[in-house]
């Protein structure tokens, strides 16, 4: 759910080709969200206590930062073009700081002893998908809020990132 509303975000600030914008962020949050519950697996419980003590805290900085970044530009009146918008530097922290509890899943699925590859490609698919209609629902609504959709996704990053740590 955490991918799927960045990725309506992602939609609310795409002024042209959502396609593109959803298939980049379905990649970058597909993959992570696959990548995690392996990573998990292969840690195991002795990384697991670390990473709950900073998770709260690396999803909020992280969703926060990307909330009041997009509030700012809005407001200064700055047009990002969308492929700056995907940037490396953009969508790694945004992929980390939804996938970061697929990390402890990861570590379940080891106690479990269930099937990794199968359970992770699921998940990945799955939020590739999600991702890609994500964009495209919050691309319909941006071309009609114009301006407000930064506002609007910045804000609701900020609230994500708010609503995870407490």
């Amino acid at each position: 759910m955490d991918a799927f509303a960045i990725s309506i975000c992602k939609g609310l600030s795409t002024k042209t080709n959502w396609v593109k914008t959803g298939f980049i962020s379905a990649i970058y949050f597909g993959g992570f969200q696959a990548l995690m519950p392996v990573l998990g697996y292969l840690c195991g419980e002795v990384i697991q206590r670390y990473i709950k003590m900073v998770s709260r805290y690396m999803v909020l900085v992280l969703l926060c930062l990307i909330g009041i970044n997009m509030i700012w530009e809005t407001l200064k009146g700055e047009e990002k073009e969308a492929d700056a918008a995907l940037t490396p530097a953009v969508m790694l922290p945004a992929a980390i700081a939804t996938s970061i509890d697929a990390f402890a899943v990861g570590i379940t699925l080891a106690a479990l002893n269930a099937p990794l590859l199968s359970s992770a490609g699921l998940i990945g698919i799955t939020t590739f998908f999600i991702s890609m209609a994500g964009v495209g629902i919050g691309y319909c609504f941006g071309s009609k809020l114009e301006k407000q959709a930064g506002i609007l996704g910045g804000a609701i990053l900020i609230l994500m990132g708010l609503k995870s740590f407490f």
